[in-house]
């Protein structure tokens, strides 16, 4: 299957990189490599993207995209995205096909997780 013309990268603006980076890391395991102070690179996020440096955030609000994730156990990463000082935007709500949640991390960047049980 080719890559051509599929989403390849994804970019997050963070107002704190460090606390950025340290939510990520405790609510859902991914890594992290630093290119300077003001940028680091996502993996391990079933994308590959990266976090810099800038006074933005994105929310669904205000039409950015939304980052969707997906959970094979839905309240239990809610509680991590809690733990790791996560804030729920909506919490857990039934779709045609599933259930998610909406949370921003510390730097206000809006995203969801999905589960189709």
């Amino acid at each position: 299957m080719s890559n051509h013309e599929k989403i390849n990268y994804v970019e997050f603006q963070t107002r704190d990189i460090a606390a950025s980076k340290a939510f990520f890391v405790a609510a859902f395991g991914w890594t992290f490599v630093d290119y300077g102070p003001d940028y680091a690179a996502i993996s391990n996020s079933g994308i590959e993207g990266g976090i810099y440096t800038a006074d933005g955030h994105s929310d669904s609000d205000s039409g950015g995209a939304l980052v969707v994730l997906f959970s094979d156990r839905l309240e239990e990463t809610r509680d991590k995205v809690l733990k790791a000082g996560g804030a729920i935007k909506k919490d857990i709500f039934s779709f045609p096909g599933g259930r998610r949640f909406h949370f921003t991390e510390p730097s206000g960047n809006e995203l969801a997780v999905w589960s189709d049980k």
